[in-house]
């Protein structure tokens, strides 16, 4: 369980070909907390909800984030329903990019967490860096070299 002064926090996503957005997000997570739970989202699930799986296999993804230096510990994420991973490992607040506020997964998310008592906060996405549009740019580049 967690202890009453310690503010446990939880962040999850992705984090394929790891940028400054990620780094970002996790670097201003740490600062808000005094503990930092990071969700790294499966292989099969990223594929089951986005259709393609991730550049980056999970193993090395959950590696990449374990190593960041205000990253207490790292836990497989593989349901959009968050409060599942509360209720393996208790969490005062959840941090996540400001993309989703408003936005219909961002309410779902705010009224699940709202039922276990954990807030939403949000931090700023990074709009210039995101692993779709890397994804992208390198594919482009791999279907022009092959022209």
């Amino acid at each position: 369980m967690i202890g009453m002064s310690e503010v446990v926090g939880y962040a999850s996503g992705v984090f394929d070909l790891f940028h400054i957005g990620h780094l970002n997000i996790l670097k201003s997570a740490s600062e808000n907390c005094d503990r930092l739970i990071v969700g790294v989202a499966s292989d099969e699930y990223i594929k089951n909800l986005k259709g393609n799986a991730p550049v980056i296999p999970f193993e090395e993804r959950a590696e990449i984030v374990a190593n960041l230096k205000f990253v207490d510990e790292v836990v497989k994420d593989e349901s959009v329903d968050k409060t599942l991973v509360w209720c393996e490992r208790p969490f005062h607040v959840f941090f996540k990019g400001d993309d989703w506020r408003g936005s219909p997964k961002g309410n779902q998310l705010e009224a699940d967490m709202a039922r276990v008592g954990v807030r939403v906060h949000y931090f700023p996405y990074t709009l210039h860096t995101s692993s779709t549009r890397l994804r992208t740019y390198l594919e482009n580049a791999e279907a022009a070299a092959s022209v």
